[in-house]
This record gives C-alpha cells, sequence and structure tokens, in this order.
C-alpha cells in the first residue's frame, strides 16, 4: 500500500478528503437509491399490471373497441399486432428495468416480450391472448421513477463542491507545516531561510521550537569557531617565540628536533583551526561543480601527482559552500596522493544531491575502521602508511563534517578497480 499511496502532505491530504465522500456516496447509493428506486419500480409495475389486466379482462368480454377506449382512458396505446416477433431487451445500465420485466411476467401471463430500449422513456409490451396479438406501449414513468439520475447528480456535484472548499481551507493549515518543513530542509544543508511562525497553535508552537533550536546552534557554532580561533592564535604566539629562539641556537640535532616539533605543532594547530571553521567557510552560492573539482586535479597536477577527473561533459549548477567544498574534496584528494600513487575524481549529479567520488590504489582502510576514521584525530597507523605525509587525523572529518553541514554525509568503501580507499562525498541539493 505504501508504494501506491501519495507521498506528499497535499496528496494524502486529498485522499482524507476524498475517501470518505466516495465512500458515503456509494453507500448510500447501494444501500438507499437501490432499494428505494426497486420498490418505487416494484409499486409502479404492479400498477401498471392492474390496469392491463383490466384492459384485457374487457378485451375479452367486450371486445377491441372497448378494449382500446379503456386503454386510452388509463394513457395505455393497444395496438393489434401481426405476430409476436419482438425480444426482451433493456439498456445494460439500466437496473430498475429488471425489476419491470419481472413483474410484467409474472402478473401478466399474456406478456411475450418487454422491449424498453426500442424507444427512449417508452415500455413496449408484447401481448399474445385468445383474441389476438396486441402491443401495448405506455410512458416509462409509468413504471419507475422519472429522472432518477438527478439525485446522483446532485450527490456528486455537492461532494465535489464541498471537498473543494474543504481542500481549500486545509491547504491553508498545511502551507505552514510545508514551509517549517522547507526552513528545517534547508538549515540542514547550512542555508539560513526566513521563516515566521504561522497557522494553527500546534504549527506556531513547533515553529517556535525550531527557531530556538537554529539560534541555540548558531550561538554554539559561533561561540565554538571564536574559542578555537582564540586558543589557536594565543598559542601562535609562544610557538613563534620559540620558533625564533630555536633559530638563534647554535644548529645540533637536538635542536632541530625541536624545531621540527615546532613546526608539526604550527601544522597541527592550522588544521585544528580548519576544522572548527569548516562549518562556517562562506554561504552557499549557485556553483559549477565539475569546475571545482577540476581545481583541484589541475592543483595535483601541479605538484606532480596523478589525478584524473571522470565527469559529464555539462553539469548544472549547485548551490552549495565553494570554499568548505573545496577544502573538503581537497582533503580527500591530498589523502589519496599521500597513501597511493594514482588518484581519480567522480563527479555524479543527480536529482537531489552532487557526489564526489574519490580513489585511490593505495592501501585502503579496512571495514571495522572505517567509522573511527571519520572521528577527528584519529590516525589509523596500522591502515594507512604514516611515513608518506605528517596527518594529524582532521582530512576526513573535516570532509565529513562539510558534508554533513550540506545536509549529505560521507562514505568510505573499497575502490572496485584501483584497489584502494574509496570516498563518496555527497552533498544535497
Amino acid at each position: 500500500m505504501k508504494r501506491v499511496l501519495p507521498r506528499g502532505l497535499y496528496g494524502r491530504a486529498a485522499l482524507i478528503l476524498i475517501v470518505p465522500v466516495v465512500t458515503l456516496q456509494l453507500v448510500v447509493s447501494a444501500a438507499f437509491l437501490q432499494r428505494h428506486f426497486e420498490n418505487v419500480t416494484q409499486q409502479l409495475t404492479a400498477g401498471l399490471a392492474l390496469d392491463l389486466r383490466y384492459v384485457l379482462t374487457r378485451l375479452e368480454q367486450d371486445g377491441e373497441e372497448a378494449a382500446m377506449t379503456t386503454a386510452a382512458a388509463l394513457q395505455i396505446m393497444l395496438t393489434e399486432g401481426q405476430s409476436v416477433s419482438g425480444e426482451t431487451m433493456r439498456p445494460f445500465y439500466d437496473f430498475s428495468g429488471r425489476e419491470v420485466i419481472a413483474i410484467l411476467n409474472r402478473d401478466i401471463p399474456e406478456t411475450r416480450y418487454v422491449d424498453l430500449a426500442a424507444q427512449h422513456r417508452v415500455v413496449i409490451v408484447g401481448l399474445e391472448t385468445a383474441n389476438g396479438v396486441y402491443e401495448v406501449a405506455v410512458q416509462r414513468r409509468r413504471v419507475s421513477a422519472s429522472n432518477p439520475h438527478q439525485l446522483l447528480v446532485l450527490m456528486v456535484f455537492t461532494g465535489l463542491l464541498m471537498t473543494g472548499i474543504a481542500y481549500f481551507f486545509l491547504r491553508n493549515q498545511l502551507r505552514p507545516i510545508r514551509r517549517l518543513a522547507k526552513a528545517a530542509d534547508a538549515f540542514g544543508k547550512g542555508r539560513i531561510v526566513e521563516y515566521t511562525p504561522r497557522g494553527a497553535l500546534e504549527v506556531r508552537s513547533a515553529g517556535r521550537a525550531f527557531l530556538d533550536m537554529r539560534n541555540r546552534i548558531e550561538q554554539q557554532i559561533e561561540q565554538r569557531t571564536m574559542m578555537l580561533s582564540g586558543v589557536s592564535h594565543d598559542l601562535r604566539t609562544p610557538l613563534t617565540r620559540m620558533k625564533l629562539g630555536l633559530s638563534l641556537q647554535e644548529k645540533t640535532s637536538d635542536i632541530e628536533a625541536l624545531e621540527q616539533d615546532v613546526e608539526e605543532m604550527q601544522a597541527l594547530l592550522t588544521t585544528f583551526l580548519d576544522f572548527a571553521r569548516a562549518d562556517a567557510l562562506d554561504d552557499p552560492v549557485p556553483t559549477d561543480p565539475k569546475a571545482l573539482a577540476e581545481r583541484i586535479v589541475e592543483d595535483v597536477a601541479r605538484g606532480g601527482g596523478e589525478a584524473e577527473l571522470v565527469a559529464p561533459d555539462a553539469v548544472p549548477l549547485v548551490d552549495i559552500r565553494p570554499q568548505a567544498v573545496r577544502r573538503a574534496l581537497g582533503n580527500l584528494v591530498s589523502n589519496a596522493m599521500r597513501y597511493g600513487h594514482r588518484a581519480r575524481v567522480t563527479l555524479h549529479v543527480l536529482d537531489h544531491a552532487v557526489r564526489y567520488t574519490v580513489e585511490d590504489d593505495g592501501p585502503g582502510i579496512a571495514p571495522e575502521d572505517r567509522a573511527e576514521a571519520l572521528q577527528p584525530f584519529v590516525r589509523l597507523d596500522a591502515a594507512r602508511n604514516q611515513d608518506r605525509g605528517t596527518g594529524v587525523g582532521l582530512g576526513l572529518a573535516i570532509a565529513n563534517d562539510i558534508a554533513r553541514s550540506h545536509g549529505g554525509t560521507l562514505r568510505l568503501s573499497q575502490s572496485g578497480d584501483l584497489g584502494g580507499l574509496r570516498v563518496d562525498l555527497v552533498l544535497a541539493r
């Protein structure tokens, strides 16, 4: 049933409105109208049978002229026929006609056929009597209720009108919910859209709770960024003094080791600050995802690395944070070149997402270590060759944080043909 039912809020609301109305009309039509019109048809047809019986009695007792006079008085057209060659017929949609045929055959044994289809709104009955063959024609209103469809038309029209009015008012109640959903979805993708709580009390309450939550999250992000930036800035000053002091000392193996430690600490602070600012680099703007990946691959080529880009010829612009995505993709390609000799970037632009796939021919990451590899400051010494670089364990964490700020995700797996690590950077559109 879930595959058939509408997935949207408007579609489900319309279904909730239409199903009861249609069900009510079907139940009323089947349970009430059918019984009502069948009873009316039975009573009217039984009355016509009595009139026909009286006409046939006059025909038998007083002759044809008296019978025709009586029939005319009863609004029955009686004509003499040549032979009984007609067939009992009725339109397939004429449900009350079944009762007419059954009652006439039951109450008038002389009946040989009842034709309800030859003439519109006219009932033709073929009679075979002792005085000869006769044909009777009466108006259809004599045997069934007139215009039975009017009530159905009125029910359908009224049902459609009330459904439209109800849907109009319901749409006004659903619109604030959709606005709240759009604001929440945009915030999940790192965008801030203007939103004012409206609608019913429950929707307004949910909207105010969302705004409070969004404000608290923005405040926490801003405070975290400011705190980490301040810490990084304050630590750089003593590191600079240490570096200056070491440069004035006589070069020995111990001094060179200390200088290397200071350089690593400065790199660690820079990377740590990048991680702190990963979700606050820039605002989403229409960006060419292919051009962004091309610049990353060109930077690798200028550095002497081997990297290729696989992408469609033409891709649409997407709303992303270009600097943040460039940093995330740059970290992934840099890791690929650090732990392997060859990297490949593949771009897929889907209906609701943009996916960058970065593959390398390095040692990869074991499946049981992939979740841990996305955590900050985690270095998988057993899985990756640390002699190839001086990573601090924030490359994948920064890319994962940027992907989540775009409403996407970062997935790790094994490359099918290169044999190394495969990283899928998925960004929601």
